[in-house]
C-alpha cells in the first residue's frame, strides 16, 4: 500500500483546509484509513479513521464537530476536511492504512509522507 498525502498550508485562526491522501496498490475496501498528527514536541495522535467500508468512522475528542474524515472510492482517496481551525491544530498531518477494520494506533503499518498544517494570525 502506497500512500500519498497532500493538502498543508498555512491558514488562519477559523479557517478551513481540506487534505488528501491518495491511496495506490490496494482498493480502498481493502483498508482502513487514518489521519494521524504529531506537533512539535508531542507525541504523534490519530485524530479520525475510516473503515474499509467506509460506513465507520472515527474522531478524538478535540477535533469532534470540525474535522470529517471521508473517501472517494472512484478516486481512491481519503479526505480531512478541517474547519474552524485552531492553532493547536499545528502539526505535520499523515495518513496511514490497515488491513484491519480498526482505530488501534498501533496497527496501522503504511504510512505516507506528512503534510504541514499551520494556523496562526
Amino acid at each position: 500500500v502506497q500512500l500519498q498525502a497532500s493538502g498543508g498550508g498555512l491558514v488562519q485562526p477559523g479557517n478551513s483546509l481540506t487534505l488528501s491522501c491518495v491511496v495506490s496498490g490496494r482498493t480502498l475496501g481493502d483498508i482502513s484509513l487514518g489521519w494521524f498528527r504529531q506537533a512539535p514536541g508531542r507525541e504523534r495522535e490519530m485524530v479520525a479513521a475510516i473503515s474499509r467500508s467506509g460506513g465507520g468512522t472515527w474522531y478524538t475528542d478535540p477535533v469532534k464537530g470540525r474535522f470529517t474524515i471521508s473517501r472517494d472510492v472512484d478516486k481512491s482517496t481519503v479526505y480531512l476536511q478541517m474547519i474552524s481551525l485552531k492553532p493547536e491544530d499545528t502539526a505535520v498531518y499523515y495518513c496511514a492504512a490497515t488491513f484491519r477494520n480498526t482505530v488501534t494506533p498501533s496497527a496501522y503499518g503504511f504510512w505516507g509522507q506528512g503534510t504541514q498544517v499551520t494556523v496562526s494570525s
